[in-house]
């Protein structure tokens, strides 16, 4: 990879690293994530994912920029109020890095355009806050292939893990049901603090740069949880569950589907 002096001093402190250097950066710059949600987890993550060098970032979100949306939410500002989110976020990213190839998406990820959706990129973030869009991605990604970060966030505790497709546990590995509907609520219900949802966020983008970069250990059969009322960090060993219904050694799931056409109620699909 040829540098020109802007992009040597932009990435400068990364470059340094004998775990990136040029080639890490040559890496970056050809690699492709979607991250489904421009939210309070998609915010942080697409931000260092741009600002790091990654060359193509594409952002998944139908919903336009609410005022309750500002305190977690940092992709997007007051004058981004009644925006689409995609746009707001494309317009920020761009400006943040002009070097990365923003594709905004206005959509609602379902069973019918999620594998499509997926396919022109190497890796997915789910920055989601619904659990029907949880297990819609991660059995997209598993039945595609594609490597997998998963994010939650709900009150003061919040939630990281990495994923490859029938080499570590999944989501549904870890959680094999959905909760009730109403069991758990959202974040318009039980509220959400900005700097924890950032946390999470951030954790993710590192994920995802790892996977890229082959870098480290991520996350990978480990759940890594986080109590912010009490400042404390724990791993939870997981592991691939062959009885697994995506990606155990007998699947019956072989095609995306919303948690409803599964026999279960999907919970609100509405992003706050």
């Amino acid at each position: 990879m040829t540098l020109s002096k802007e992009q040597i001093a932009r990435y400068s402190r990364q470059l340094i690293l004998p775990e990136i250097g040029v080639r890490g950066q040559q890496r970056l710059a050809d690699a492709s994530v979607l991250i489904v949600g421009a939210g309070g987890l998609g915010s942080p993550a697409s931000l260092y994912l741009a600002a790091a060098g990654v060359g193509t970032i594409g952002i998944v979100d139908p919903d336009p920029v609410e005022l309750s949306n500002l305190h977690r939410q940092i992709l997007h500002s007051t004058a981004d109020l009644n925006r689409p989110k995609v746009d707001s976020a494309a317009d920020r990213l761009r400006a943040l890095n002009p070097h990365v190839r923003v594709v905004p998406i206005r959509e609602r990820a379902t069973a019918d355009n999620i594998l499509a959706m997926l396919q022109p990129y190497e890796l997915v973030l789910d920055g989601s806050d619904n659990f029907s869009t949880r297990y819609l991605v991660n059995d997209a990604c598993v039945l595609a292939g594609k490597p997998l970060v998963h994010g939650g966030v709900v009150r003061l505790e919040g939630q990281v893990m990495a994923i490859r497709p029938r080499v570590s546990a999944c989501y549904r590995c870890v959680f094999p049901e959905p909760p009730e509907p109403g069991a758990i609520p959202s974040c318009s219900e039980a509220g959400v603090v900005g700097p924890l949802v950032g946390t999470i966020g951030s954790m993710m983008a590192w994920q995802a740069m790892q996977l890229i970069l082959n870098v480290g250990q991520p996350l990978l059969d480990r759940l890594l949880t986080v109590d912010g009322r009490l400042g404390r960090f724990r791993e939870v060993p997981v592991r691939r569950d062959p009885a697994c219904a995506v990606c155990g050694d007998q699947p019956s799931i072989d095609r995306p589907m919303l948690i409803a056409e599964a026999g279960h109620l999907a919970c609100d699909e509405r992003r706050t």
